[in-house]
């Protein structure tokens, strides 16, 4: 037992299969139709949300002050680690799994299953939550233009609303969440370069607002708002100073979530080995820069204070009001739409890829592997993601998910940065189109400064992780280590072995 549950994959074994289409429907592959500018717009586009508008003010305004932009770059500084050895292993191994992948080729099937597991917190948990929060601003959107949306049919049914005249309204589903979860679905089952060039066109937008916001809001910076620049602790962990910065770098975490899923795309682009690195660490830079900038100015045109009690668009909103320019608040809103599209089609799009490698491996079923004869995308995979999410977005809460989305991410990181170091050892002489620079230290501080932003997370946030593993540890054992092909390889060899005895 102990034998499966370490067995690893090899790597050359890993990208042949992947090459022949072992296991897909009719022996087909994945279509290879990105290139590393569109590898760089997918990171920007799973980068840049409305985390960047939304949770930048209430991490100023309760842990890190002005100096969140420092928690930015605390946060970036993870990332790069992490990204620098996602690099390298996307080069080496340009498969879709992304770390699912990488740990099945270093550390073992067990520890595969454990990170595959945990990327459904980041990919289709967080898309269902995302599509959520898109219902509610597409409501402000329509409201300013004078349509008012039935409130029943915007929320889930643990929500409500009071009218003005008193009366309180249950929600019975979300339909836009749903409707742009089915759009969006059909726009991955139709085919990755039509995906890739719908992402395209929303990441400029969005990197037009964010740009225009900062350019126009530089000239009207108060340098009064950044004194203090980082405020006294109030004696509590995570409230200001330096530890307030690292709570602060922990929760804007989330707004870095989805560089890595560029990875996941690894078996559609053109040139893997040379693309796939560029790909990651180009978008992690470009976001990086935009979003230190960004919450220099919204720091610098209001004091920090002035965000406290805000949500949703309220904080860039009080930043806004201290200029003239109060018409850049549709602005706000427009890019916030988008951003949450394209953060929706990039979470769908590497959920369904994961799941379609798991399934390759015998894991899960081999429904998740097929692949459609026409469009050379696992659309099947697709479909059961759509309505699994669609089904969250319409009747579960956006509060259900919070910090579990990047303690799940962090842990994903974390594992990856261990496995370089593993692989290094274990296989010195593999080809590495793009290496790590300086292993061990590079990866031994991507994961101490992962784990850091873990520690600094909430306890019940890591019980709702322990909660999660353990459901998926049910379904490995009571169907993935039966069906695992690794297994019935090691299986068969130990009986014809025996035989032969």
């Amino acid at each position: 037992m102990a034998n499966q549950l370490f067995s690893t994959k090899s790597i050359p074994d890993i990208i042949a299969a992947s090459e022949k289409g072992e296991g897909d429907a009719q022996h087909i592959t994945l279509k290879r139709t990105l290139s590393a500018s569109g590898l760089t717009a997918l990171g920007i586009g799973a980068i840049i949300g409305a985390g960047l508008f939304s949770i930048t003010g209430g991490a100023a305004a309760y842990n890190a002050g002005p100096a969140v932009t420092i928690s930015f770059v605390v946060a970036a500084i993870g990332c790069a680690f992490a990204g620098l050895c996602y690099s390298e292993f996307s080069s080496m191994i340009p498969i879709a799994g992304s770390a699912y992948t990488y740990s099945y080729a270093t550390m073992g099937e067990f520890i595969a299953w454990i990170i595959g597991w945990d990327l459904v917190l980041e990919y289709a948990v967080g898309a269902a939550t995302v599509s959520i929060s898109w219902s509610r601003y597409f409501v402000k959107f329509m409201e300013n233009f004078g349509v008012h949306l039935p409130p029943q049919f915007v929320m889930s049914p643990f929500d409500s609303v009071t009218t003005p005249e008193g009366a309180v309204i249950t929600g019975i589903f979300n339909l836009p969440a749903v409707i742009v979860v089915i759009a969006i679905s059909l726009l991955l089952i139709r085919g990755t370069q039509e995906s890739s060039f719908v992402n395209n066109i929303i990441v400029a937008l969005k990197v037009s607002v964010v740009l225009i916001f900062i350019a126009l809001g530089w000239a009207y910076i108060n340098p009064s708002n950044y004194t203090p620049y980082i405020p006294d602790n109030t004696g509590n962990f995570g409230e200001f100073g330096w530890s307030g910065i690292i709570r602060a770098a922990g929760i804007i975490f989330f707004a870095y979530i989805g560089f890595d899923a560029v990875s996941t795309a690894a078996q559609e682009a053109k040139n893997p080995q040379r693309d796939m690195p560029i790909g990651i660490l180009a978008s992690l830079a470009i976001c990086t820069v935009l979003y230190i900038l960004f919450s220099h100015v919204m720091l610098g045109l209001a004091n920090y204070t002035e965000f406290r009690g805000q949500d949703g668009i309220a904080p860039v909103a009080v930043a806004i009001s201290h200029t003239p320019y109060v018409w850049l608040q549709q602005g706000i809103i427009i890019a916030i739409l988008a951003g949450y599209s394209s953060v929706v089609l990039v979470m769908l799009l590497g959920q369904s890829r994961v799941f379609f490698s798991m399934s390759k491996d015998g894991l899960l079923p081999p429904v998740f592997s097929e692949v459609h004869p026409e469009y050379q995308t696992p659309w099947k995979s697709n479909a059961l993601f759509c309505v699994f999410v669609g089904l969250f977005a319409a009747f579960v809460p956006a509060r259900v998910v919070g910090e579990l989305t990047s303690i799940g991410t962090l842990l994903a990181f974390v594992l990856v940065c261990i496995g370089i170091i593993v692989l290094r050892r274990t296989q010195p002489d593999l080809p590495r189109p793009f290496k790590t620079p300086l292993v061990p230290i590079v990866p031994i501080l991507g994961v101490v400064t992962c784990f850091g932003m873990m520690a600094a997370l909430p306890a019940d946030t890591w019980l709702r992780l322990a909660i999660w593993m353990a459901i998926g540890f049910v379904i490995y054992f009571v169907y993935g280590k039966k069906n695992s092909k690794v297994g019935k390889v090691r299986s068969n060899g130990v009986a014809a072995t025996t035989a032969a005895r």
